[in-house]
């Protein structure tokens, strides 16, 4: 069966990409996540987590830019991490006006904050350089509509946990979508926090 209900460019991706069927997981991810619905995803290596969240975050997003501020925050535990997911990003956001970010520790604060402030849409980083850029005023939260956590098991760093507590506490309103293997006591932690009423979804 195909992906349905998805945004025509999302569709030609796909197509571009020869992607033509929906994993287990990503066909019983996906809808659930498009409903705007707080969601744990909980799965193996290789079901097609990071695939679902980029569909499902450029899909929140329209797929086109708007204003300054990011739309869209993407978690993750490194530099690495972080340039991997960029990576993947942009195989689907060639030919569209929206605009991909991505900070992490090793980059200087100020430089990150004068390359946000020129207009982002994506943001891509860690729990701890986005805390850092919230309490410095370099970054803005207020037009936030998704943040995702890429494999999550990292979140088992108190540091990291706290960071990403922190930042939610700030924000009014906002979807929350954590993808892991596995549950651990962090995650289950975020349900005290900004995940309460969540949905589960395993495959």
């Amino acid at each position: 069966m195909p992906f349905k209900k998805l945004h025509p460019h999302l569709l030609d991706c796909l197509e571009r990409l020869e992607i033509d069927t929906p994993t287990p997981f990503q066909k019983s991810s996906i809808p659930v996540i498009k409903s705007g619905a707080n969601v744990f995803c909980f799965a193996e290596k290789g079901s097609g987590k990071t695939t679902a969240l980029i569909l499902t975050t450029l899909q929140k997003l329209k797929c086109e830019e708007v204003g300054d501020a990011p739309r869209a925050v993407v978690m993750v535990e490194n530099k690495e991490k972080a340039l991997e997911l960029e990576e993947a990003f942009l195989e689907y956001t060639k030919y569209t006006s929206l605009r991909v970010y991505t900070g992490y520790e090793q980059l200087h604060i100020d430089v990150q904050k004068s390359e946000i402030y020129l207009g982002v849409d994506i943001l891509i980083t860690t729990p701890k350089t986005l805390h850092n850029l919230f309490l410095t005023n370099g970054v803005s939260i207020s037009e936030l509509k998704i943040i995702s956590v890429d494999d999550a098991e990292f979140l088992m760093s108190k540091k990291d946990t706290t960071c990403l507590i922190a930042i939610a506490a700030s924000i009014k309103k906002c979807q929350y979508v954590i993808y892991s293997t596995k549950q651990h006591p962090q995650l289950k932690r975020l349900e005290d926090h900004f995940m309460e009423h969540s949905r589960i979804i395993q495959a």
